[in-house]
């Protein structure tokens, strides 16, 4: 079903490889005109690097339990329903990467996955990362989708004028828990699988710890075997978040999520964080000192350095 909206107005819903997903792949995919495809990261990003970001879609498939993307400050009423696409994207990133005066690193999925299962027909990321290469722009891509290897080809095109690194977001390496709370993701062997790939083929590949669910992810085992997969996978770089954040409605999706997934969790969340937008692990600061240590251990790097920052020091990923 497609139907015609404003920019203003819009949301996802969602598919995946895991064998109930079928039900995640009923959305409603709507067609929207956007006004601007570019903005601006105004302060030193200390996550990634950016100088612009970049939402070629609205809304996404992979419904994760934990997506902020659900809170109401960002007006997507039907998050979990409809699948909006830009349909005017490119020619809008065309215009707005030619009156460009300054070159810098394009970040993608922040607010939803590029490569959720709707662009492998649709291919607006793939027909960004052409524009992108063309007018020497770099990219940072943020996904848990296996078919970021169908664009490896564009990366690299990418990489010869600027720089081009994908982040695969893996909050635990145990397929059934993903199943759980990523459940239109491809699993976590599939995404270290994709990382060997891509770096192979001499693209930055780097890991998304985030979020790490208290309670459920914030083991030191649980971490310090991701962190061991991640090496062997060639990863270069990992940012982590040892917590997550939690807002009115999405607030109210991740516990009804507990309650059916994981009896009595809800309550612990509510008397441990109340009504905190950031909701730390217990052992947080521990984790993280561990953390660095073995990263730096393996040569894995926590910092990144943005082309057109003030000051192109090395940032750490996460204070």
């Amino acid at each position: 079903m497609i139907v015609q909206e404003d920019d203003a107005g819009a949301s996802p819903s969602a598919p995946r490889a895991h064998a109930e997903a079928f039900r995640y792949t009923l959305a409603v995919i709507r067609d929207i005109q956007a006004r601007t495809l570019l903005s601006r990261v105004d302060e030193i990003d200390m996550w990634f690097g950016l100088d612009f970001g970049m939402n070629l879609y609205r809304g996404c498939q992979h419904h994760c339990i934990y997506c902020d993307s659900r809170s109401a400050c960002y007006g997507n009423d039907r998050f979990d329903e409809d699948i909006c696409v830009k349909r005017n994207a490119i020619d809008v990133l065309r215009e707005e990467l030619r009156r460009k005066r300054k070159k810098g690193v394009v970040g993608t999925g922040s607010m939803n996955d590029p490569y959720m299962p709707a662009e492998a027909d649709e291919r607006l990321t793939q027909r960004a990362l052409e524009l992108l290469a063309e007018y020497g722009f770099g990219v940072h891509v943020i996904t848990k989708s296996t078919l970021v290897l169908r664009d490896v080809s564009l990366l690299q095109k990418v990489a010869r004028r600027s720089t081009a690194a994908v982040s695969l977001t893996i909050t635990t390496l145990d397929d059934e828990l993903a199943r759980i709370v990523e459940p239109g993701a491809p699993p976590p062997s599939d995404r270290l699988r994709a990382l060997r790939e891509l770096a192979d083929a001499g693209i930055e590949a780097r890991v998304a710890l985030m979020p790490v669910l208290p309670f459920l992810e914030d083991s030191w085992d649980a971490v310090r075997c991701l962190v061991e997969r991640a090496h062997s996978a060639g990863v270069q770089a990992i940012v982590a978040s040892f917590g997550v954040t939690m807002r009115d409605r999405q607030r109210e999706y991740f516990y009804a999520r507990l309650d059916e997934n994981f009896p009595g969790l809800r309550r612990i969340y509510q008397e441990r964080f109340g009504d905190r937008y950031v909701c730390a692990a217990p052992e947080a600061e521990t984790l993280r000192a561990r953390f660095e240590e073995l990263c730096a251990a393996h040569g894995m790097r926590t910092s990144v350095r943005p082309l057109l920052a003030p000051s192109a020091t090395e940032l750490p990923l996460l204070a």
